[in-house]
């Protein structure tokens, strides 16, 4: 598509993130997005994030991502922007 500015991000999210939906609702609000990636519990307690798009969609994401769902109380957040690879297909949770 003409002027779509693709990024990708990876963020961690930490705080009080797994058991409150979190994976699920990151989901919707990707897919909302029209961003693709993946979200998953790490072991430490916090949330990874791969997401990949439009820049402005990925930014609106990030804004979502700094608060979560109702029930999750975020931290603080870590963002990498890194080059777009455009290997995924759609938005997944990975367990």
């Amino acid at each position: 598509m003409a002027g779509e500015n693709k990024k990708r991000a990876h963020v961690l999210v930490f705080g009080i993130v797994q058991g409150v939906g979190f994976r699920a609702s990151a989901q919707r609000k990707a897919r909302e997005l029209g961003l693709t990636g993946f979200v998953r519990n790490l072991e430490d307690g916090s949330v990874e994030i791969m997401a990949e798009g439009d820049e402005r969609k990925l930014s609106e994401f990030l804004e979502w991502a700094k608060k979560g769902p109702p029930g999750a109380h975020v931290e603080k957040i870590e963002v990498k922007f890194l080059n777009p690879e455009g290997k995924f297909k759609t938005f997944e949770i990975k367990y």
